[in-house]
């Protein structure tokens, strides 16, 4: 009778050879292969070492089916491990099914070298298809394979060569991409600049026609006054030239045909009633005579000096 006790406690059993007794360990083994060469589906050879994680789950199953191995427990794991390489170094074969830059891709979301794991942990566990005949798994043995994994990859000189170059092309790619979207960016950045400024141009001209217009609404009021009175517009603008002239302290000496000075003119004042404002000033000649008349009291007072 085979019976599993898998709880502690003392037992009882017949001296051997009426019964015997076969103690698992069930803790987790690790089985690491050998490198060996695979070919990928573009042709790519790369050189693969992996490792399978396994231990005894089904004691009985265990030992129906290796205990022909011998009577210790430790050749019943030794004819296991055989078994479970050789089945791993099979389901390597499972490589074949993708290309190069799918096992081994920066980027995560493309990389299927877990997939291809997977793939491998199931042909392990549930076996598969080997050419016409269909394979069982490792749990019909009462082996339960926790973990697989491929810890390394080597690339040949050749491989080495087209990955690195393919690589390059990779970064040259990325590099067209960052390149486009910064010409794309400044462009952007460009437009809103142009546009930016054809708003704040539209603004400053627009702003620049209120204010032209309201000057001009303004000035067109004081022009018409002026227009109006052309006289009283004359005198003012005299007036305020003085003003102008005179705002500091200091000693002038105008002629009175200048612009301005003909208020000065005594002939300017004659006549004018209260309330009035010259409206005639003296003329060149009579300008002229006062000149002359003053140079000739100035000649008598110097030729009359003893």
């Amino acid at each position: 009778e085979n019976a599993v006790v898998s709880t502690p406690g003392l037992k009882f059993k017949w001296p051997y050879p009426i019964q015997s007794v076969t103690k698992y360990d069930t803790q987790v083994r690790v089985l690491q292969t050998q490198s060996q060469t695979q070919q990928t589906a573009d042709d790519a050879q790369i050189i693969v070492e992996a490792f399978a994680a396994w231990r005894v789950s089904d004691p009985l199953a265990f030992f129906q089916r290796f205990s022909n191995a011998g009577g210790r427990a430790e050749d019943h794991f030794a004819q296991a491990e055989d078994i479970l390489r050789t089945s791993l170094r099979s389901a390597l074969g499972e490589t074949s099914k993708y290309r190069l830059d799918e096992l081994f891709n920066a980027d995560l979301s493309e990389n299927k070298l877990g997939e291809l794991e997977g793939r491998i942990h199931d042909l392990l566990t549930h076996g598969g298809n080997k050419g016409d005949q269909q394979q069982g798994g490792l749990s019909e043995y009462g082996i339960e394979v926790a973990l697989v994994g491929i810890n390394r990859v080597l690339l040949p000189e050749d491989t080495t060569k087209e990955v690195i170059k393919r690589m390059g092309a990779n970064r040259d790619r990325l590099a067209q991409e960052l390149e486009s979207q910064g010409a794309a960016r400044a462009t952007a950045i460009r437009a809103k600049a142009e546009a930016d400024a054809r708003k704040i141009r539209a603004f400053a001209e627009r702003r620049a026609a209120e204010i032209r217009a309201k000057g001009e609404a303004e000035a067109s009021v004081y022009l018409k006054q002026q227009s109006s009175n052309p006289e009283l517009a004359v005198f003012l603008q005299n007036v305020e030239m003085m003003r102008k002239a005179m705002a500091k302290r200091f000693t002038l000496v105008l002629s009175a045909s200048d612009f301005g000075m003909g208020l000065f003119s005594p002939s300017a004042l004659e006549g004018l009633a209260p309330g009035e404002f010259p409206t005639k000033l003296p003329d060149d000649a009579d300008l002229f005579k006062g000149r002359a008349s003053r140079g000739s009291m100035i000649r008598d007072a110097v030729e009359g000096t003893p």
